[in-house]
């Protein structure tokens, strides 16, 4: 595992990003880990995000885009730390965008912040974790509106490879309906990894509920 990764679960650990314990999901399922990227406010937290989207755009993304993009509302900030980081520390200069929840009427219209999107445009989505993959849908529903900008590759904090409604994961489903590339910061097989690594973290017992959990609804 690269070191920027580990570094980045103890990152989410250290800000209680990462939690372990019992929660139930959205799906029903009672899940021994929960991730909230929304406890990631402080200028420094935000600022340390941004740079870990940014590593693994580098990594996995070739250099054919040229906006940041975030869907409403995790994304926002999201979009503009990775921006901003993919300036600071790899002299990349790319626009952001996101997308308001509802057009705006007056003053600067429309359904964007940031850059305006053109037919040209190729876009890299930023998002925290896909459960289902409604973000990313309304988000190109979204795109087509304004003029149809590509989207290269989507970009997330944590693939929890786990069983949507079917077989397959909710990443799994989308990159063969909408053919395009997702890349996590980390998966759930390298949390485990590095939890191994690091028993201090967390007890046996939870560590087996998550092997369990794994096992009932994980997907390769």
């Amino acid at each position: 595992m690269q070191e920027y990764k580990k570094e980045f679960i103890k990152f989410l650990i250290d800000n209680k990003s990462l939690k372990f314990g019992e929660f139930t999901l959205k799906s029903g399922r009672l899940s021994p880990y929960f991730l909230n990227t929304g406890m990631l406010y402080s200028g420094e937290a935000v600022a340390k995000l941004g740079k870990f989207y940014a590593q693994a755009i580098i990594d996995n993304v070739k250099d054919d885009y040229n906006v940041i993009f975030g869907p409403a509302y995790k994304g926002i900030p999201l979009a503009v730390s990775c921006a901003g980081a993919l300036y600071s520390e790899f002299s990349l200069s790319k626009d952001y965008s996101f997308n308001r929840k509802e057009a705006k009427g007056h003053g600067d219209i429309g359904m964007l912040v940031g850059k305006q999107l053109e037919s040209a445009d190729k876009l890299v989505l930023i998002d925290d974790v896909i459960t289902a993959g409604t973000a990313i849908r309304e988000s190109i529903d979204i795109l087509k509106s304004v003029g149809g900008p590509k989207i290269v590759a989507v970009v997330v904090s944590v693939d929890r490879m786990e069983k949507g409604k079917g077989e397959k994961s909710a990443i799994q489903e989308l990159r063969e309906i909408l053919g395009i590339d997702f890349y996590p910061i980390v998966s759930i097989v390298e949390i485990i990894e590095y939890l191994e690594e690091n028993k201090d973290l967390i007890s046996e017992e939870l560590l087996g509920k998550m092997y369990k959990y794994r096992e009932e609804y994980g997907v390769s």
